[in-house]
């Protein structure tokens, strides 16, 4: 059943603030500068025996798309890529180093840019040291991230050997006029071909990625680019608001402001996007952006309250200690986050003089591992009990019913609900559940941060 939703215009000129996605706290513009003797003492400290999930960062890309907020860059020689490759593995070597054995790897996420730039060789290489360097079980689960046009055959002859087992096709949008806007042309045939050729090497779990709030985007122009990606049949379907942040992303002030759809526009678009996944789709709809086929784990974890969210978005990964590998990845470890150099010649100089790439990080305090868990159950499950999980944290849970108590003005337009101890998010209000989860963010309620952040909605 299609659930309601929000298209109140007053409701969008209140709440459609900056605030940040929330796939950490606190959020990566709180890192402050962080160097290799602590990063190398935190991964020194991970128990044996606890699992560990590895994040690979690949900062090429064969175009630019205009809209892309990544860490990344256009760089179509050979030699580049091959030396990035190699002090990939080197990195492998010294974290597992410095780790010591403990741990063993459910998870390894292969990320960018577009992981498939790099030459295919170096990918099974990497991959390769990964299984050799740390524990790993035969059902680990192996994803990437895939440029569909960027798909050869020795690209898919690598996922093949590094054993793949899901993969994640950037869509964004099908209609010609919005590629020409942002730079990336793709036809659906195109798309198709990909997964036709996924699903033949045995890599039957696919997610896509579909993008609203674009320039030259309209409601009946994404209503098209979702009905035609229900022909694809994935298993999951990310809806990403575009987030415009030309001070931070340079080459995003080639698209005109004029360009892009207002804030009540952007809603339309995520609603309709919704409909249509909701409805002929089938698909069950994910905390704020995510969607899932009911028989998908991803589902599931949402209906037991397992779901969780890292810096890969929404995931069903449960591994405590995620470790990021390449230029400006960045690692959840016990004592804190770590974020490694996003210079790709500071962090090729680093590793290659046999030093850690960790520029930036933070050590978690108490109060942080506190509110982080509050920010993931809201943003995860849309509720959480707040004198509870201070309970499971031994916190007073005073300050947190003082900052629950700011969800009124969202009671009172039907986006939550509140009895001074649970807290929950409403369907109206799903679209507004950053600015819920933001009540707790103390970092974000100091000020001075809330501009590098993307709109709410």
């Amino acid at each position: 059943m299609v659930r309601a939703m929000t298209s109140d215009a007053s409701l969008i000129a209140r709440y459609d603030a900056r605030v940040p996605r929330y796939t950490s706290y606190p959020t990566a513009p709180h890192f402050a500068p962080l160097g290799d003797e602590t990063y190398g003492g935190w991964l020194a400290a991970i128990p044996r025996g606890a699992e560990l999930s590895l994040y690979v960062h690949v900062p090429f890309c064969d175009r630019l798309c205009l809209y892309c907020g990544c860490n990344t860059a256009v760089v179509r020689q050979e030699r580049p890529k091959r030396a990035y490759a190699a002090n990939l593995i080197k990195e492998i070597g010294l974290v597992a180093q410095r780790i010591g054995g403990a741990g063993r790897v459910t998870h390894v996420h292969w990320g960018g840019g577009t992981p498939t730039a790099l030459p295919a060789d170096c990918m099974v290489a990497v991959m390769a040291e990964i299984r050799a360097r740390f524990a790993m079980p035969a059902d680990a689960e192996v994803a990437i991230e895939i440029d569909p046009t960027s798909l050869d055959a020795a690209a898919l002859a690598a996922l093949k050997e590094m054993g793949v087992t899901r993969a994640s096709l950037g869509v964004q949008d099908f209609d010609l006029k919005v590629q020409q806007a942002i730079g990336r042309h793709q036809s659906f045939e195109e798309t198709r071909a990909a997964a036709e050729a996924l699903r033949g090497l045995g890599i039957n779990s696919l997610n896509l990625d579909l993008i609203y709030g674009l320039p030259e985007q309209t409601p009946d122009s994404v209503r098209i680019t979702a009905s035609r990606a229900l022909a694809l049949d994935a298993d999951r379907i990310a809806v990403f608001g575009y987030a415009h942040v030309p001070w931070m992303k340079k080459h995003q002030a080639l698209i005109a402001d004029e360009t892009l759809p207002d804030a009540a526009s952007r809603l339309a678009q995520a609603n309709v996007i919704r409909e249509i996944l909701e409805g002929p789709g089938g698909y069950v709809a994910v905390g704020l952006d995510h969607f899932a086929k009911p028989s998908d784990s991803m589902a599931q974890a949402m209906s037991t309250g397992t779901l969780h969210r890292s810096f890969q978005g929404y995931t069903t990964d449960a591994a405590p200690i995620l470790i990021g590998l390449g230029a400006s990845s960045i690692g959840t470890l016990p004592a804190g986050y770590a974020q490694n150099t996003p210079s790709v010649s500071a962090y090729n100089a680093a590793i290659a003089a046999g030093r850690l790439a960790a520029a930036k990080g933070v050590a978690l305090t108490a109060d942080d591992r506190l509110r982080r868990a509050v920010i993931e159950r809201i943003m995860c499950d849309l509720a959480v009990d707040l004198p509870a999980m201070a309970a499971a944290f031994g916190a007073d849970p005073a300050p947190l019913l003082r900052d629950g108590a700011g969800v009124a003005p969202f009671v009172a337009d039907g986006l939550a609900r509140f009895d001074g101890a649970r807290l929950e998010v409403t369907e109206r209000g799903r679209p507004f559940v950053r600015n819920i989860a933001a009540l707790f963010d103390v970092y974000l309620q100091k000020g001075a941060t809330a501009p590098r952040h993307a709109q709410a909605v």
